[in-house]
């Protein structure tokens, strides 16, 4: 493709390059860039890319693009843009030949619920003959492929050649989780969703957007549109404080979900149990009977959230309910351990203070004794949330093992020892331990028959996040492992 026809669809912008260059890739990591690279020099939080421009054309790249002025030795091979993330998310629909306007995008976004929303809605969309894509916390699966997520949500030339990817597969839709960091940041400029969807807004990534109303802008940004037009269709959590901002945005369709009595989409009854929920839902189209093998209030708001999408997008609604039922379990949400002990052991990703909340009381529901967490707190990241946290633990506990979860270069105790002010404002038992493995040991250890022990924070991670970088650690592995240690095995589990 050449220069030109690429910068062409980049408003705003300057350049005294050759227009006829043949451009045979697109790359913002200059260790990414091959012979004919147009190289897209991004400042970072913890980079600059123009720092990285001579070892791009060292590699083959052709042209540069870039905010600032070019020198005098560079002029004839510079692109000047206004904004870079925009012109990279623009020069990437341009490369790839516009995959999204082929694709039905569903993006999701909220601090809670994300992840299990999308698994769903892309299991729905699977029984519906969409061959969908998906992109979120946990992974990327395009094409019968899985990609490791390094982001959420895609940085978007990634986003864009993996739907490219997708749309010559066949694939007809892709869901996504849209996070506050994507949305500021504009990953997904210039992208036109179908459909976005709200699950809630409570405290998190306060050491990146300042306070809660920026954080809600960033979201927010979703149903307004990123260089395109908003959304057709927005579905939204009415119990949500935040809900009655998004609801006063022009769409062409809302659809409104929650326990509240007013909303469209809403719970009547519902039991359940360790095999999941039954419920009666009561929606536009009637009332709907379904069952999922999830548990707790939270799994069941994000199930009305898809029945929503699902009803809101025309997708019949035995198919909905059939989806919804296929899903047996999100990795690392509300994810059962099972070796044949006496008591139930859960690994969970919440980390959040609202998430902890929501876990802690599924879990309660299921406690036949004893409820025992073990937590910690990321670090270099909101300090705040730390004594909420603790809180959550120590009010809803009956006992708490505090511990490290991705400390970074951040001191471990120090960590501990914020979360530690909320604990000790619940009077309840517990302990501290630095080492995240000698903790879950400790709880396992302590547990009885009829306990449940609710291991939170890391969920799907495999690693450990230390001062001197990344080390394997899986909660699950750990505590499998644990059990099988303290004489607890699979063949138990029949015997029970």
């Amino acid at each position: 493709m050449k220069l030109g026809d690429i910068v062409r669809e980049i408003p705003g912008q300057e350049s005294q390059a050759n227009a006829n260059v043949e451009i045979l890739s697109l790359a913002y990591d200059s260790r990414r860039v091959r012979p004919g690279s147009l190289f897209f020099a991004i400042t970072g939080q913890k980079a600059d890319g123009h720092d990285f421009i001579a070892a791009a054309l060292e590699r083959g790249a052709v042209a540069i693009v870039s905010e600032l002025p070019a020198s005098a030795d560079l002029a004839e091979r510079w692109v000047r843009v206004p904004k870079i993330r925009r012109a990279l998310a623009d020069a990437s629909r341009a490369f790839y030949g516009h995959p999204e306007a082929r694709l039905q995008l569903i993006g999701i976004t909220g601090t809670n619920g994300k992840t299990t929303t999308a698994f769903l809605l892309e299991s729905v969309l699977r029984v519906a003959g969409f061959q969908p894509g998906l992109f979120g916390t946990i992974e990327y699966r395009v094409a019968g492929r899985t990609v490791e997520a390094p982001n959420t949500t895609p940085e978007s030339l990634d986003l864009i050649s993996l739907l490219a990817e997708l749309v010559e597969a066949g694939g007809k839709a892709a869901v996504m989780e849209v996070s506050s960091h994507a949305l500021a940041q504009e990953r997904v400029w210039g992208l036109h969703f179908s459909a976005a969807v709200f699950t809630n807004l409570t405290r998190d990534h306060l050491d990146y957007h300042g306070d809660m109303e920026h954080y809600f802008i960033a979201k927010r940004r979703l149903f307004e549109g990123l260089g395109s037009a908003p959304p057709e269709l927005a579905v939204v959590n009415q119990d949500d404080p935040w809900s009655g901002r998004l609801l006063e945005l022009p769409h062409q369709r809302q659809i409104t979900y929650g326990w509240n009595a007013g909303a469209q989409v809403k719970v009547k009854q519902f039991t359940q149990s360790l095999a999941g929920i039954r419920a009666s839902i009561e929606t536009p189209e009637g009332r709907l009977e379904v069952e999922s093998p999830f548990v707790g209030r939270a799994n069941l708001a994000n199930i009305l959230a898809v029945i929503a999408t699902g009803l809101g997008l025309g997708i019949p609604k035995d198919q909905v309910l059939e989806g919804i039922a296929a899903l047996k379990a999100v990795p690392g949400r509300f994810q059962n351990i099972d070796e044949g002990q006496p008591f139930l052991v859960v690994v969970d990703y919440a980390h959040t203070d609202d998430a902890l909340r929501n876990v802690l009381k599924t879990a309660r529901e299921l406690t036949h004794n004893r409820l025992i967490v073990v937590f910690g707190c990321g670090g270099e990241r909101d300090r705040t949330k730390r004594p909420l946290m603790g809180e959550a633990a120590g009010s809803l506990c009956d006992f708490t093992v505090l511990t490290s979860d991705n400390p970074r270069r951040e001191d471990p105790l120090r960590i501990i020892s914020d979360a530690l002010v909320g604990v000790q404002k619940t009077g309840k038992p517990y302990i501290a331990e630095v080492d995240r493995e000698v903790a879950v040991r400790k709880a396992l250890e302590y547990a009885r028959e009829g306990d449940v022990v609710v291991i939170a924070g890391k969920g799907h991670e495999t690693y450990q996040v230390l001062k001197d970088g990344k080390i394997p650690f899986d909660d699950r592995v750990v505590a499998r492992r644990i059990l099988n240690e303290l004489g607890y095995t699979p063949e138990k589990r029949q015997e029970r």
